[in-house]
């Protein structure tokens, strides 16, 4: 006999998620904003890729904006997997850093839950509706 599970407070749960993981983005996208060298250092770094503080300016900017609309549950599948990607790439050029997590390297091993987290909010993006855009822009298409 399958168990009802109705009652568990999953609309609360995955609404604390988004604000979480926009959060997290947020901060990173200010980050990028406030030391735009550390940004140029990172990305020259970790993805091999050499560019200017305008580029990294630019890249703040639009983090804080995804960051923004995972947060607002703004056209989630686009936003939540955006997101998903964008910690994907992330987690994946660290991996000589939270493959040996000790010492200098110990703070890299929090990204693999929070690319869990990110899995999971993709997952349940359509059960995410507590005071989400895309919940409320339905509902406003059904009444008109």
């Amino acid at each position: 006999m399958a168990a009802n599970h109705s009652h568990y407070p999953i609309r609360p749960a995955l609404f604390l998620l988004r604000l979480s993981l926009g959060g997290f983005l947020l901060l990173w996208g200010v980050d990028k904003l406030v030391a735009p060298f550390a940004t140029v250092m990172t990305f020259k770094g970790f993805y091999g890729l050499a560019i200017d503080s305008t580029l990294a300016y630019i890249a703040g900017i639009l983090e804080i904006l995804l960051a923004l609309a995972i947060m607002a549950g703004f056209y989630k599948t686009w936003s939540y997997g955006l997101g998903l990607l964008l910690h994907s790439a992330s987690v994946i050029v660290t991996h000589h850093q939270w493959l040996a997590p000790f010492g200098e390297n110990h703070l890299f091993i929090a990204a693999l839950p929070v690319l869990a987290a990110f899995v999971v909010l993709f997952m349940l993006r359509r059960a995410d509706t507590l005071w989400s855009a895309d919940s409320w822009r339905d509902r406003r298409g059904q009444q008109g």
